[in-house]
């Protein structure tokens, strides 16, 4: 009889096959470790991350190349001028001591390192509103073997920005992230645009509130500081800074503000149309006036107090607000003349002789035109009815 063969066979053979592939893997894994603890260690020995990496004083200024990448515009602080952005900062520049052969180390052209081992240009946000200059997260640098430096870290910054609500709602900002050396000058580290000089906006999360729709970038020399570093040191600083620019969307202001303000105007308006004998014409100006202060109240709580301009919207407000006391004068005044009576109100001198005296006798001269033609025969009997009005007022003024 032939043997049977076991089932278990082919099993037991993958088992072993897998096995020695692991196996395989564990030692190619760990003499890549072995190498990258090799390059390490090499590339580390006598290096000092306090000195600036620079072979001899031929090749000053250090060139240090950024970029900044917009992520978020967290808000804009219109009251208290500060803007609040989620920001990728990238900086490149190149370290002579950190260059090796890839063929010594397994084939390595790169590796990651934590950004306190080597040295690190002291970069600094000039304008930050809240005390934080540098990077809080300080995360892996990229090393080329070339010594190319790559570090990449995120940041959350608050800088400070002047905003101009001259015509808010319908306004631009530009605000500006100023970046620069703390203590290198001009003829030792020299700034550059990495990529481009505009803003990177690949990645930006849009706002509810702004609409970006500019970011340009330039290389400024620090004109604050010069009579400073001019006592310390003689040298000047380059800044590089980024200029992000916004559009407010008015979608929002203008259905809550502008638009019941534009219909207060028309009330105003509407009073002299309301009949006086309603006696509600003063509380309809007055209930106008109060929601002008209202709305002019809410303009003050979300702008700045600037004096350098009055907002757009506080113009219109303000200008409604004054011809709503123009229209509570006139009322004023129309409401007293309407309610006069004989009992209260004496007849002027000067009204007396104006309609009496004057007008009465051109009164007669026009009755008797008027009787002399049949067809005004209705009409010379409202003049007399009126005359006769007016003779009685003179009458009980005189008594």
């Amino acid at each position: 009889m032939k043997p049977i063969k076991s089932a278990k066979s082919p099993i037991k053979m993958a088992n072993v096959l897998c096995i020695i592939f692991l196996f395989l893997l564990k030692a190619m894994s760990a003499v890549g470790n072995d190498d990258e603890d090799r390059l390490m260690i090499d590339l580390f020995r006598g290096y000092n991350a306090l000195v600036q990496p620079v072979a001899n004083k031929s090749h000053l200024p250090m060139i240090v190349q950024i970029a900044m990448q917009l992520v978020l515009l967290v808000n804009v602080d219109e009251k208290q001028q500060v803007m609040h952005t989620n920001v990728w900062l990238a900086l490149k520049w190149n370290d002579y001591q950190l260059k090796w052969d890839p063929s010594n180390y397994g084939g390595i052209e790169s590796m990651r390192v934590a950004p306190d081992k080597i040295w690190q240009p002291d970069i600094v946000l000039f304008n930050n509103a809240d005390g934080n200059y540098e990077v809080s997260f300080l995360c892996n640098t990229l090393i080329h073997h070339t010594g190319e430096v790559l570090w990449v870290p995120p940041a959350i910054y608050k800088s400070s920005c002047i905003i101009d609500v001259e015509y808010f709602p319908f306004d631009e900002q530009i605000c500006s992230l100023t970046f620069g050396s703390w203590t290198y000058n001009r003829e030792e580290l020299k700034l550059d645009f990495l990529y481009s000089d505009m803003v990177d906006f690949s990645d930006y999360a849009s706002s509810s509130i702004w609409d970006l729709i500019d970011g340009p970038a330039i290389l400024t020399e620090d004109r604050s500081r010069v009579e400073f570093q001019i006592r310390i040191r003689s040298a000047r600083s380059l800044n590089l800074q980024f200029f992000p620019t916004f559009r407010r969307k008015t979608l929002f202001y203008t259905v809550v503000l502008l638009l019941p303000t534009i219909m207060m105007a028309f009330l105003n308006v509407t009073v002299f149309y309301l009949p006086t004998a309603s006696g509600e014409k003063m509380g309809l100006t007055m209930n106008v006036s109060l929601s002008i202060v209202v709305f002019l109240l809410l303009v003050s709580k979300i702008l700045p107090p600037t004096s350098s301009s009055i907002p757009l919207a506080a113009k219109y407000l303000l200008l409604t607000f004054v011809l709503n006391v123009i229209t509570i004068v006139v009322t004023t005044v129309i409401c007293n003349i309407y309610f006069r009576s004989a009992a209260t109100h004496h007849l002027p001198p000067w009204v007396r002789s104006l309609f009496l005296e004057v007008c009465l006798v051109n009164n007669s001269i026009y009755l008797k035109t008027l009787v002399a033609s049949p067809v005004h025969v209705h009409e010379a009997a409202e003049s007399k009815e009126c005359a006769s009005i007016l003779e009685e007022t003179a009458y009980s003024d005189r008594n």
